[in-house]
């Protein structure tokens, strides 16, 4: 079934929602960059984190999640555009954590302390930046925490990946509730508890939930704004690879042919690799050279 997000309000109270399946997306984040579990659930939820925010972007403009915790997993960077694709890698792929007495993945432990980051580049001079601590390393209430801190938007986030015995991913998806404008505590209280009684998401997905579906979990008489498909979809190219060489200058790559006769590079948010052969370095020298 193909991945897709909508955007929603409900009729009757001041709510903003958005939904959304990512088994897809975080499979093919799985496959490219050969996450363990534990690596997969952090990685997914980021991912899918990253594809919801983004909802409020143009299709050309870029929003970045980046969680630096101090956890074994390292660094973890999801980009999204407004036209529903999304890359990203985490820094460890292959380090994992036994699920706890739960039973669920310790995605906090492995993610561990630190900060996380949301960048928006809409095309201007500077980037919108907006920061906040991580307060569990568990992403969804990151995420909660730094809408209402940096953007003062109250709201509830959920995100789940679950990842079936043979590593694959069996469900993942997300959703947003945001509360436009001023309400009473009772109001907000009430959206809250609907939220809090919320089946997992990865659980209802794996059922065969949809995104409308999602909401519908929440008793909101909502209105669909806008539906379109997700995907994880890098950027690079091999001519953007070819730039960042010439980034390095005539002397570099020639020393890069003597001693290794190639070159190559990976892109760090999909695993794509681009090999320059010899030939190509000195075609690529001589362009240098002349201009």
């Amino acid at each position: 079934m193909q991945d897709y997000i909508i955007r929603a309000v409900a009729k009757n109270e001041p709510v903003r929602i958005t939904a959304v399946t990512t088994t897809g997306v975080v499979e093919e984040a799985h496959r490219r960059h050969k996450t363990s579990p534990v690596a997969a659930a952090a990685l997914g939820r980021t991912l899918t984190a990253a594809l919801m925010l983004a909802t409020e972007i143009k299709g050309k403009d870029i929003l970045t999640v980046r969680v630096m915790g101090d956890g074994p997993l390292g660094a973890i960077v999801a980009s999204a555009g407004g036209n529903g694709t999304v890359r990203g890698y985490v820094q460890n792929p292959e380090f994992d954590l036994p699920p706890n007495e739960k039973g669920k993945l310790p995605v906090g432990a492995a993610v561990g302390q630190g900060t996380l980051h949301v960048s928006k580049d809409l095309g201007l001079k500077y980037p919108f930046v907006g920061s906040c601590e991580l307060i569990s390393g568990e992403i969804s209430e990151d995420i909660t925490y730094y809408l209402y801190k940096s953007e003062q938007i109250p709201s509830a986030v959920s995100l789940g990946v679950l990842v079936g015995p043979d590593g694959h991913i069996r469900s993942a998806g997300g959703v947003m509730v945001q509360i436009m404008g001023d309400v009473d505590e009772v109001t907000e209280k009430r959206i809250v508890k609907r939220f809090e009684n919320m089946e997992a998401v990865s659980s209802l997905v794996d059922r065969g939930h949809k995104p409308e579906d999602l909401v519908k979990e929440l008793d909101f008489d909502f209105e669909i704004l806008a539906n379109y498909p997700v995907a994880f979809q890098c950027q690079c190219t091999k001519e953007r690879v070819e730039k960042a060489l010439v980034s390095i200058g005539v002397e570099e790559i020639e020393d890069i042919m003597a001693k290794e006769g190639q070159a190559e590079a990976s892109c760090h948010f999909c695993g794509d690799n681009y090999i320059f052969g010899k030939a190509e370095l000195g075609k690529l020298l001589v362009e240098m050279k002349n201009n």
